[in-house]
């Protein structure tokens, strides 16, 4: 593989295969090779090609469809090993099948064992954010039921107007209760989410 990994250093026109486009001369004089390559170390789909078919032919470019194929059958052996599918599974990256099948396996077992715990981590960290916006709220609501306490003593208020206030703080309060009971329950769901998390990290 370091032949593959010189051939990509050189070939400048890698980076740009990435990109929003080639230009005419990115296209002819782009190494096919070195591009199927980058795009197989990459775990990309043969959709690239299309793309990159679509791109050069606005410049009158033909890719050679061989030499990429060619490089990305190498790279993908580079991208289809079990250490790259546990990393890929572990930021959430998307398989999109394009592993050959004596590697697959390997590749799949790794990848939903790191996907697994990229899921178990959301969780945890989507519960955390679920309390504490709710917490927020509720902070919140304390200070508005001062305020509306404050105006309701105030001897420049109607009648009228601490009505008003009392319904609204009624409301405040209801609203109140319901965080409160909600935040009980996404804590009980937090430490049954941390719980599993755990016992994963301790299979591992």
């Amino acid at each position: 593989m370091r032949n593959w990994r010189i051939l990509v250093m050189s070939a400048g026109l890698i980076a740009l295969a990435g990109c929003g486009g080639m230009s005419a001369n990115e296209c002819g004089l782009a190494d096919w090779q070195a591009v199927g390559y980058e795009d197989g170390v990459k775990g990309r789909s043969t959709d690239r090609f299309g793309d990159h078919r679509k791109n050069c032919a606005k410049h009158e470019v033909a890719p050679d469809f061989q030499a990429y194929r060619t490089g990305r059958d190498a790279g993908l052996r580079e991208y289809c090993q079990p250490t790259r599918g546990y990393r890929e599974g572990t930021r959430g990256a998307r398989y999109v099948g394009v592993c050959p099948a004596d590697l697959e396996g390997a590749f799949l077992a790794s990848y939903y064992e790191g996907r697994k715990l990229y899921e178990l981590e959301s969780a945890v960290q989507t519960t955390s954010a679920q309390i504490k916006r709710r917490k927020t709220r509720m902070d919140e609501i304390e200070t508005e039921l001062t305020g509306f306490m404050a105006d309701a003593l105030s001897s420049d208020t109607s009648g009228e107007e601490r009505a008003v206030l009392l319904v609204k703080t009624k409301q405040l309060a209801e609203e109140r209760v319901t965080l409160d009971n909600e935040v009980d329950e996404l804590e009980v769901k937090l430490e049954r989410r941390r719980e599993e998390l755990e016992a994963h990290r301790a299979r591992m």
